[in-house]
C-alpha cells in the first residue's frame, strides 16, 4: 500500500509516521502539512528528532495544486491517505480522494458521527460531504473488522471513545445492561490529547487534575452512538504527557451474574492480541507507548452493578496504532500486524 499522510507535524501524525516506517507492507510516498504552516520545507526528522535517520522525508505543503499534481494527474498510484488533520479539513477533502480511488483513514472527528446535524453542535461546522458521511465506517478494530475490510472511508475512533467502547461493548452488545439506566463514563487523559499547539491551559505549570467540558464533550455522542446506549461522559485532564484511562459504571439487568459478565468479556477479547484482559485494575504506565488496551472489571451482584476500567495510550491505541490496525484489516492482514515488535514501543 502506497500512502500519504496529511498532518505530519502534530503528535498523532508523528506517531503514525513512526509506525508506518516500520511496516513492511506500507510505503510512505508523501508527508503533508498545512499550506500556511511554519513546518513546510523542513524534513520530518527536523520537526520530530526522535525519527532522525528513520524518516527524513520532506514536509510538503498541501494545496489543491498538490492534489491535482500528485493524486488526480499522477501516474504513481497512491492507494491510501491518512488524515491527522483538523476535522473540517478531512470533511472537505475526503470525498475528493475517494473519487480518485484512494482509500481514506481519517484520524480526525470529521466522519465519526453519523448524523450531519450533530456537527454544528459538537464540532462547530456544517458538514457538506453528505455522500462521504453516509459511506463512512467507524473503525473500532476489534469490533468492526468485517465492515472496515470493505470500506473506502474509515473514521478512526477518538481516544476516549476507544477506551470507553472497549469497556462498554461486551456488556451492551450482549444486552446485559438495564435499559434506560444511568451509565457514567469517567475519563482521564494526559495533555498530548489536546494537541501540540501551545496553550496556557496545557502549559506544564498550569495543568492540574481537573474535569472539563462536562455534559458537552464531543466524544459523548460518539460513545453513545457506537455503544447504542446513552452515556454521561466526564473527561478530566491530568498533569502527565500521555496515556488515558476510563472507568465505566452501569446497572446490570436483574439476575445477571458475574459469570455472565466474565463470559462476555472473555468471548469478546480472548482472540484479540491488542486488548488484554488483566487481573487487576489497569495502570497507564503499563500501556503508555504501546498499542495495547488493558481491561478489568468487577461485578457487585447484590447491587447489580458492574464497574469496568480500560487504559490505553491516547496517541497510539487511541489514534495512530488503531489507524494501522484499520489499514492492516484493509490489506487482509491480522490487525496487530507490525505493531507487536519491540521496537515500536
Amino acid at each position: 500500500m502506497n500512502v500519504v499522510v496529511i498532518g505530519a507535524s502534530g503528535y498523532v501524525g508523528a506517531e503514525l509516521i513512526g509506525l508506518l516506517t516500520q511496516h513492511n507492507k506500507i510505503s510512505i510516498q508523501h508527508l503533508l502539512v498545512s499550506e500556511n504552516g511554519t513546518s513546510s520545507g523542513q524534513t520530518f526528522s527536523q520537526l520530530h528528532a526522535r525519527w532522525q535517520g528513520i524518516c527524513d522525508l520532506p514536509l510538503e505543503p498541501f494545496s489543491p495544486q498538490w492534489f491535482e499534481q500528485h493524486i488526480s494527474a499522477s501516474k504513481h498510484k497512491i492507494d491510501a491517505v491518512f488524515f491527522a488533520t483538523p476535522h473540517e479539513f478531512s470533511a472537505q477533502w475526503a470525498q475528493a480522494f475517494i473519487d480518485q480511488d484512494v482509500k481514506v483513514f481519517d484520524l480526525s472527528g470529521g466522519f465519526r458521527l453519523k448524523d450531519a446535524k450533530q456537527y454544528p453542535v459538537h464540532y462547530g461546522f456544517e458538514h457538506q460531504a453528505l455522500n462521504a458521511l453516509q459511506q463512512a465506517q467507524y473503525g473500532l478494530a476489534e469490533w468492526q473488522a468485517a465492515e472496515i475490510a470493505t470500506s473506502n472511508l474509515i473514521a478512526v475512533p477518538g481516544c476516549y471513545p476507544t477506551a470507553s467502547l472497549l469497556a462498554l461493548k461486551p456488556i451492551t452488545s450482549n444486552d446485559l445492561h438495564q435499559e434506560n439506566s444511568l451509565i457514567v463514563v469517567n475519563g482521564i487523559s494526559g495533555v498530548t490529547g489536546a494537541g501540540r499547539t501551545a496553550s496556557l491551559a496545557t502549559s506544564f505549570c498550569e495543568v492540574s487534575l481537573t474535569p472539563y467540558n462536562i455534559l458537552q464533550h464531543r466524544h459523548q455522542p460518539e460513545i453513545s452512538q457506537e455503544a447504542n446506549v446513552e452515556v454521561i461522559f466526564n473527561p478530566h485532564l491530568a498533569p502527565y504527557k500521555r496515556g488515558l484511562l476510563v472507568t465505566v459504571t452501569l446497572q446490570l439487568k436483574a439476575g445477571v451474574t458475574s459469570q455472565q459478565v466474565d463470559s462476555a468479556f472473555t468471548k469478546a477479547y480472548q482472540d484479540t492480541p491488542l486488548v488484554r484482559i488483566v487481573n487487576t485494575w489497569p495502570k497507564i504506565d503499563n500501556v503508555a507507548y504501546s498499542p495495547f488496551a488493558d481491561v478489568h472489571w468487577l461485578v457487585d451482584e447484590d447491587k447489580q452493578v458492574v464497574v469496568v476500567s480500560c487504559a490505553i495510550d491516547n496517541l497510539l491505541k487511541g489514534a495512530a496504532s488503531q489507524a494501522i490496525q484499520c489499514a492492516n484489516i484493509s490489506l487482509g492482514l491480522p490487525s496487530e500486524y507490525s505493531l507487536l515488535t519491540a521496537g515500536n514501543y
